[in-house]
């Protein structure tokens, strides 16, 4: 289901959150005070806006509050991303991920109200864009523009199904490099292994072609 995101700063952090949500297929409003940061993503992004969201009356202006998830990822100023998560709640944003620049800003962050607060030390743009917009998708390593390995939730759809069947590489462009199953790890699976509930599979190929699995 295609999804309406906000992302608030558009450094390398942020950035990289939007291109990925629209690769994935989602509509992304992208804001920045900046405007060679506007003017360098526009051909890629579905909108963006240079906005001040420090001003709630910027904010309004961009009906923020009906984004299903805002992405508040400012850089260094962190006066400037505490404003804006408070600006956030205050019109009733649904859900609301925060970038932190330490453990002493998260925690302000969460006692803001921040669903979830990441670090882009420890949690790549790739992953957070993945995370925030499949919930069956565990974790995500990149390995090209196009590629990517992952770490997912089978849909309920493969389930009680083998490998064969699925034909996941003509469907999906996927192969499935190993199933995690309680404490055991079944790697190169055969054709005929059957998918069971509870099972992660571990699956590289096309970054489209995890999402489409996922939206099954």
């Amino acid at each position: 289901m295609r999804k309406r995101y906000a992302v608030i700063g558009l450094g390398r952090f942020g950035a990289s959150v939007a291109r990925v949500l629209v690769e994935m297929g989602q509509y992304v409003l992208a804001v920045d005070v900046s405007e060679a940061r506007v003017d360098e993503l526009a051909p890629v992004l579905s909108r963006v806006v240079r906005a001040d969201c420090t001003d709630p009356a910027a904010l309004r202006a961009l009906r923020i509050n009906e984004f299903d998830t805002v992405v508040v990822a400012i850089g260094d100023n962190v006066e400037a991303s505490v404003i804006t998560v408070l600006n956030c709640r205050d019109m009733g944003v649904p859900h609301l991920v925060a970038k932190a620049q330490d453990e002493a800003h998260g925690r302000i962050l969460k006692h803001l109200g921040v669903d979830r607060v990441v670090y882009p030390q420890r949690d790549m743009g790739i992953r957070v864009a993945s995370n925030i917009a499949t919930g069956g998708i565990i974790d995500y390593v990149r390995l090209s523009d196009e590629y990517g390995m992952a770490e997912i939730t089978p849909p309920r759809m493969v389930l009680g199904r083998s490998l064969q069947e699925l034909d996941l590489p003509h469907r999906y462009g996927l192969n499935v490099m190993a199933i995690k199953r309680g404490n055991r790890v079944i790697v190169s699976p055969r054709a005929a292994e059957r998918i069971a509930e509870g099972d992660v599979m571990v699956v590289i190929g096309s970054a489209g072609g995890i999402t489409r699995l996922q939206g099954e």
